[in-house]
């Protein structure tokens, strides 16, 4: 479908986000493929939603759907798709800016209904790992954890999730995408029944992308479309909170997905290896936690003076 016909459903959702959200919106809503931006708020604190919302009274094309409660990101999604009109979705992270043309490269590496991706990257433009990634196994997630991975270069059996070779220029089929920003047609998110809710926050994407590929769309990563990515601004001083949802979506996506993970002896042995990853991480990771929330404090208290 030609850029200039597409209908594009900008879906987005908040977690107490904070401010950068409002320029995603401005961003989405400043491509001319954008038909729709729906809003999807998990109970924010942050007033964005609110905020988004008056910002925006005077465009018909921006709703903000307020849920009550934090349903998780794949159950929030779920529920903008099934009011979204556009023949497209964009699931789009709040703290992703689109360029100018970010919208029309992805639709045109889209071409006969693909999944399709962009390269994500930090404020300083330097790609993130989660761009160029292989879909997860067993194996692959096991040298990862143990290190062994950073050998591949002379043992290729040693891969882990993430590649290392160079990032591409053009379009190219991947086995797996990055889900602070992905485009699909909104027929195909509906045939693979849209996100699995049982992931509350970490691996959805991943799961997503399996389905889908599963189901013979292809998956492609729009090399020339980059992203900006400030990544975190749900996390804030949840690093812990946020880290334990990772490491319970990796087990299910694994047990999903990778039949040697449901066999024995790893069936037994894979959750506690998991949850040793996680406990060796909780230290530093609450230690993090606290120190945002001193620094949250100690600028509360400033500006109150």
């Amino acid at each position: 479908m030609a850029s200039d016909t597409a209908r594009v459903s900008v879906l987005m959702v908040l977690a107490d986000s904070g401010a950068g959200a409002l320029e995603a919106a401005r961003r989405a809503l400043a491509a001319p493929e954008c038909s729709e931006l729906i809003v999807l708020d998990n109970a924010s604190r942050d007033g964005i939603a609110q905020r988004l919302a008056r910002e925006h009274a005077d465009d018909a094309r921006v709703r903000v759907l307020e849920l009550g409660a934090n349903l998780g990101f794949g159950a929030a999604m779920n529920r903008g798709a099934a009011v979204a009109r556009g023949d497209w979705l964009l699931l789009l992270n709040p703290d992703c800016l689109l360029a100018a043309d970010t919208l029309a490269r992805l639709l045109a590496a889209a071409q006969d209904g693909a999944l399709v991706g962009a390269i994500v990257c930090d404020t300083q433009g330097r790609p993130d790992a989660a761009a160029w990634r292989r879909a997860p196994t067993l194996r692959r997630v096991l040298c990862m954890m143990s290190g062994l991975a950073h050998f591949e270069s002379r043992w290729p059996a040693l891969a882990g999730v993430n590649r290392r070779d160079a990032l591409p220029a053009a379009t190219v089929p991947v086995e797996t995408l990055s889900g602070a920003l992905l485009l699909l047609p909104r027929a195909v998110f509906n045939h693979v029944g849209g996100f699995d809710a049982g992931y509350f926050l970490h691996f959805e994407d991943l799961d997503l992308c399996a389905r889908v590929r599963a189901g013979g769309t292809p998956l492609r990563l729009a090399g020339a479309a980059r992203v900006l990515h400030a990544k975190g601004g749900s996390s804030g001083s949840r690093a812990l909170f946020v880290a334990r949802h990772k490491h319970r979506g990796l087990l299910r996506y694994l047990r999903t997905h990778d039949a040697a993970a449901r066999r024995w002896p790893w069936r037994a042995l894979l959750p506690a290896l998991v949850w040793l990853h996680f406990a060796m991480l909780a230290p530093r990771l609450a230690w993090r936690d606290a120190r945002a929330r001193g620094h949250a404090r100690a600028g509360a208290g400033m500006a109150d003076r």
